[in-house]
């Protein structure tokens, strides 16, 4: 093992399966902070792509300031109509020539940004429902010498850090799975359900209350019924789901600022809220593991859209989370681990100023038992650091 600064403690508190209360959120694809973190990631990897094929390595750039502001729409059972355009801004900076040649950023951070929404969205009009807009400064090829040579480990953009944890909670389970699948195969054979699927979990005792919004879109909802219809099938749908994941009691709530007397009812014609007054930005939505977890210890960075070469604020939120996870699967005896890498601006990425695990083990296991092992489980997950830079650039790791 080599002599980094690896240090592991015991947890100061109880886990948070013990905690008598747990709060756990994710917003959906569809939600405008996550429609930012997705396009700004998508054009990351399409320019991260474009400058390996042409040169042989990733340039400067970075596209994590991607902004979103809310349309105006007229939803209506059947069918409405989007009256004034979602405006959706992907702000950064790009490389734009190098070595002699010119690259064309902003043309392929613009068609990345379409293809992603006509994949992603398929109740929005590219041509009359969104606009998009792409304003890249230009980045500067000498700032190419901060990467490192090809082949080398990449010094550090910032003094910064990365937060992850592992396994995930019960409560964390269900409102990622709950997301992932409403707005993945259950929307693909309920087309009613939109792309916009936010869900908050609170775990009180040994009762948790799954809180779903949903946007329904108004094409394929006739009348009042055929919604509450809709509703009641996600909430069984969200019921049945979370029996995977827990023996605990479930009560699931759907829309539940619905007034069907009203007939006020979360009918959108885009299946996002972006259509209608709610806009986005990047960073302000998930962490890099799909969620936001006050019980956990979390970082402020936005991950999505920074370089995946040397940006701290991207590559040590990924491989806190991964090395969280390879400690709790290969280390016998723990139940939970707490992962922060701080790095030093102008050091090697491997080389953090401090990795610290925070550990709650099993009872019977002591943190000394396992400290060797989860030291040596670090530095492993450290030395291959640069594997998630490839990660990231062939989109084997969601940052939102």
């Amino acid at each position: 093992m080599t002599e980094r600064n690896i240090h592991v403690q015991p947890a100061s508190g109880l886990a948070v399966e013990d905690q008598d209360i747990e709060v756990v959120e994710r917003k959906g694809i569809g939600h405008p902070d996550s429609i930012c973190d997705g396009v700004a990631e998508t054009v990351s990897r399409a320019l991260a792509q474009t400058y390996i094929d042409r040169f042989g390595k990733v340039l400067h750039y970075n596209t994590d300031e991607t902004q979103l502001v809310a349309g105006t729409a007229a939803p209506a059972y059947g069918g409405g109509e989007v009256l004034e355009p979602i405006y959706l801004l992907v702000v950064g900076r790009a490389t734009k020539a190098y070595d002699g040649q010119r690259v064309p950023a902003e043309s392929i951070a613009l068609q990345a940004a379409r293809d992603y929404l006509a994949e992603q969205f398929p109740h929005l009009d590219l041509g009359s429902d969104i606009i998009v807009d792409v304003q890249l400064g230009e980045g500067s090829g000498d700032l190419q010498t901060v990467f490192g040579e090809e082949g080398t480990v990449p010094m550090a953009n910032d003094t910064s850090y990365g937060v992850g944890h592992a396994p995930l909670s019960e409560t964390e389970q269900i409102v990622l799975q709950t997301e992932r699948q409403l707005t993945g195969q259950y929307a693909d054979e309920n087309p009613v359900v939109g792309q916009d699927v936010k869900v908050m979990g609170k775990r009180e005792g040994d009762h948790i209350d799954v809180t779903v919004a949903v946007a329904m879109v108004d094409e394929h909802v006739p009348d009042l019924a055929a919604y509450t219809d809709a509703v009641d099938r996600v909430r069984d749908f969200v019921s049945d789901l979370a029996t995977e994941h827990t023996d605990r009691d479930v009560t699931v709530h759907v829309n539940t600022a619905d007034d069907y007397d009203a007939e006020s009812i979360y009918l959108t014609t885009t299946g996002t809220s972006a259509e209608q007054g709610d806009d986005g930005s990047v960073g302000r939505g998930n962490r890099a593991n799909g969620l936001i977890t006050p019980n956990r210890p979390m970082s402020m960075e936005a991950t999505s859209g920074k370089n995946p070469v040397n940006h701290i604020g991207k590559i040590y939120n990924l491989l806190s989370t991964e090395i969280a996870r390879s400690v709790a699967g290969e280390v016998d005896g723990i139940r939970q681990v707490q992962m922060r890498l701080l790095s030093q601006i102008g050091s090697p990425i491997d080389e953090p100023h401090i990795a610290d695990a925070t550990i709650v083990t099993d009872d019977g296991v002591a943190v000394g038992d396992v400290a060797d092992d989860v030291r040596a489980a670090i530095d492993d997950e450290l030395a291959d650091v640069t594997d998630i830079t490839r990660q990231v650039i062939d989109g084997d790791l969601t940052t939102f």
